[in-house]
Parts: structure tokens; C-alpha cells; sequence
């Protein structure tokens, strides 16, 4: 497992950030790798202590399909409530 925020992850493709953690502390990171008929993902993150703490999921693809599926909704409904709309905007001034 990569170091959290650090960037580098195991398998064939990985993501970092930084979360919301400011600057100069130890951000999230995320890798997966193959593993069987599915897929091995490591969450890495820092806990209220600043402890490390990594969450594995072993997935089947059927599972691994579902997981992308929701975080993708999730990440889409979190952009529409962080943007305003054009027609908010106009309300707003």
C-alpha cells in the first residue's frame, strides 16, 4: 500500500488526494489491484488521531461494478449541490 497522499499506489491503476486534510498533513490514498475474478481495493487514510488507517474491500467484478457505480453517483450528486446552477446565480444577485 502506498503511503497516504504520497501518490503512489499498487496494481495496475491508483488515484490520491489530499481530502480535506490542510496543508502539510498526510491526505487520503486509494489503489486496487487485481485479484482473482475481481479486484482488491486499499483506502488509506489518517483517523481523528492522525493514526493511518487503511480500509480493504475484496470484490468480485459484479460488486467492483456496483461500488464504481455508487461512487460515481455520489461524486456527481456532490458536484451538482457544490455548484450553483446559472438560474440560482441570477437569483442570487
Amino acid at each position: 500500500m502506498s503511503e497516504p497522499g504520497k501518490g503512489v499506489g499498487m496494481g495496475g491503476g491508483s488515484g490520491e488526494g489530499t481530502g480535506n486534510a490542510p496543508s502539510g498533513e498526510r491526505g487520503w490514498s486509494l489503489s486496487a489491484t487485481p485479484e482473482g475474478e475481481g479486484v482488491r481495493l486499499e483506502l488509506g487514510l489518517p483517523d481523528l488521531g492522525g493514526r493511518p488507517v487503511t480500509a480493504i474491500l475484496s470484490l468480485d467484478r459484479a460488486e467492483a461494478r456496483a461500488f464504481a457505480r455508487a461512487l460515481l453517483a455520489a461524486a456527481g450528486d456532490a458536484t451538482e449541490r457544490t455548484f450553483v446552477s446559472p438560474q440560482e446565480a441570477d437569483h442570487e444577485t
